[in-house]
């Protein structure tokens, strides 16, 4: 895949970012592990929602999604990661990237469970945190061209936005037929669902707790600002009666003056001096 202007192609020459190197080797190593201990990796590491629901074995939210069902379901996520996540991770940071990998798996798999309670099926795949990377990509590169090929042979381009909305699209209804038919298909689509909203979620509310934490801070100094502005005249009016006041004593001197003008300077003396400590 290659990087040229704003169009993201098919190809070779990408290159990979730390987290998405580590996250695809270790996807590769249980793959291998599969082959030789699958049954016992898929009864204790699988995503299970019958026993999540009575035995709570909670990291299986998270081991599940370094399990493939055969090579090309490994194949496709790794591609997706590998296609989408370089760049997401260069603009998050890597350890941002990795929190927010995990979080959009372990909320697929949430919502999966939830949905399917007490269902016996096992579930597996990084597919749900996959989708929280294509969402990341659509929402920080909206109009980034992608080109893919349809049936490998026929080029299709679009926006990142509009492929994410198509996959998200299709996963809803898929996950409505397999819910009200007899006869569900084999694919996790809620867990996909799933990681793709918490992805929305965490990068859309985090824009929008930055704009409003920026919002209170500009009020605040607002605030402050105004503040340092009613002090600096109350300042500013206090030196001007006490140079009125300086001009009468050296008119008619200092015993002449009223009693309110001589506590008005003792007073304001007071005040000035306290203003400078």
């Amino acid at each position: 895949m290659t990087f040229q202007d704003r169009t993201l192609r098919f190809g070779f020459g990408h290159g990979l970012s730390p987290t998405v190197r580590n996250l695809l080797i270790a996807n590769i190593i249980v793959g291998t592990a599969q082959l030789f201990a699958g049954d016992f990796l898929l009864e204790h590491f699988a995503l299970h929602p019958q026993q999540l629901s009575e035995e709570w074995k909670v990291w299986q939210l998270f081991s599940y999604m370094f399990m493939h069902g055969s090579f090309f379901h490994l194949f496709f996520n790794m591609f997706s990661l590998w296609m989408f996540g370089v760049d997401v991770e260069l603009e998050l940071g890597s350890t941002r990237f990795l929190k927010y990998y995990l979080f959009t798996g372990f909320c697929g798999g949430v919502l999966q469970v939830l949905l399917n309670w007490g269902d016996p099926t096992p579930v597996i795949g990084a597919s749900a945190a996959v989708y929280g990377v294509l969402i990341a990509f659509s929402l920080l590169f909206p109009n980034r061209i992608v080109t893919l090929l349809l049936f490998f042979v026929l080029p299709i381009q679009m926006k990142a936005r509009t492929l994410a909305f198509i996959f998200v699209g299709i996963s809803l209804l898929m996950g409505l037929q397999n819910t009200l038919t007899s006869a569900p298909d084999s694919v996790a689509h809620f867990a996909h669902l799933g990681g793709a909203v918490a992805g929305f979620l965490v990068l859309r509310g985090s824009f929008y707790f930055q704009h409003t934490r920026e919002r209170v801070s500009r009020l605040h100094q607002q605030r402050v600002l105004k503040k340092q502005k009613h002090k600096q005249d109350k300042i500013f009016e206090v030196r001007r009666r006490i140079d009125e006041i300086l001009d009468r004593i050296n008119e008619v001197g200092y015993p002449n003056i009223s009693s309110e003008e001589k506590l008005y300077l003792k007073k304001a003396g007071e005040f000035l001096s306290k203003e400078d400590d």
